[in-house]
């Protein structure tokens, strides 16, 4: 298989998945969604018509579909993601759609076992033909740690443990692991990437340091700050990816609420971690947040007033095909 972009050829170190060249290249921005594809009020989605909108957005030219890891339904935290198992879902859509690259936002380490997630990640991997891109944090929802015995203050120890568990067991045959999360010896773990690895998107901090984060990740998933702020941490990691792994591109990406108004001249107005505006003020914004070095911004429409498939489609028309998803050639 050889993979071009719309920026030419990606990066020699860059990993071969289809869905992380799909994403991400030096220079250019793509369009993802997130699960529930819908606004709603309160904690839980309605989950109706999802499938019809993920392949809608993959005809689209959206670069990622997102998936959320909320094992747990808290009152007090105001969302629950698509409801279903990141694993189980992500199964339904890898069926129902054939290029668009599939990520997790984010997969919570400290409370699953690496075995799991790792099975899990090669499984979605190897079925939707290398599209997956792993999304993982050290998780924000103290509610949830006691519930699966673990220490909600030593979540970000467990991460690096448990990062490392998954990429040992998904890259080596038979390695022997003593973790936090038990002893592996003398077995193995199938099936294997279809790539040989499968990248990595560390969200947030996840209790880490940038530097750690541009060693041990391809990718990095932040939350959205104001344009000024979000270029210096851009700089920062940019600079710890130079230090740490020697070269100069690994992506940076972040989330995005939109309330797309039918007015298109409509001027941002704030909302929770993003913007009530206009189509055309969202395409500057989206070309401002490409030249500060955003590669990918992943769109929540969660507190929309407009229905999620009218918003959809006035993306598709107006907006991603200035950002759309590199092309993938078999």
């Amino acid at each position: 298989m050889t993979v071009e972009t719309a920026h030419g050829a990606p990066p020699p170190t860059a990993p071969r998945a289809p869905g992380f060249q799909r994403m991400f290249a030096p220079a250019q921005l793509t369009l993802g969604l997130f699960f529930a594809i819908e606004s709603y009020s309160g904690d839980v989605p309605r989950m109706e018509g999802q499938i019809e909108l993920a392949r809608a957005a993959e005809a689209a030219g959206f670069a990622a579909l997102w998936v959320r890891d909320v094992p747990l339904r808290d009152p007090t935290f105001g969302d629950v993601g698509q409801i279903y198992d990141p694993w189980v879902w992500l199964g339904t859509v890898t069926a129902a759609t054939r290029e668009i690259a599939l990520a997790t936002g984010a997969i919570v380490l400290p409370l699953r076992h690496p075995l799991d997630v790792a099975k899990a990640s090669a499984s979605v991997d190897r079925l939707s033909g290398g599209r997956l891109v792993l999304g993982v944090a050290s998780g924000d929802r103290p509610v949830e740690f006691p519930a699966y015995g673990r220490d909600f203050e030593r979540r970000g120890e467990l991460f690096r443990a448990a990062l490392e568990y998954v990429g040992r067991v998904l890259e080596e045959t038979s390695p022997t692991i003593e973790s936090p999360f038990g002893v592996l010896r003398g077995a193995d773990l199938l099936p294997k990437p279809t790539y040989g690895h499968i990248p990595v998107a560390v969200t947030g901090s996840s209790r880490q340091s940038v530097e750690w984060i541009a060693a041990h990740s391809d990718a990095w998933m932040m939350y959205p700050r104001g344009p000024q702020l979000q270029e210096r941490v851009i700089s920062a990691w940019r600079s710890a990816v130079r230090d740490a792994a020697g070269i100069e591109f690994k992506p940076f990406g972040q989330s995005l609420f939109i309330d797309l108004t039918d007015d298109p001249d409509a001027e941002p107005q704030p909302i929770h971690l993003g913007y009530r505006l206009g189509r055309r003020p969202l395409v500057e914004f989206l070309e401002l947040l490409r030249q500060i070095g955003v590669n990918h911004v992943a769109l929540n429409l969660k507190y929309a007033t407009r229905p999620a498939a009218e918003i959809v489609d006035e993306l598709a028309r107006e907006v991603v095909p200035r950002f759309c998803a590199h092309s993938v050639a078999a």
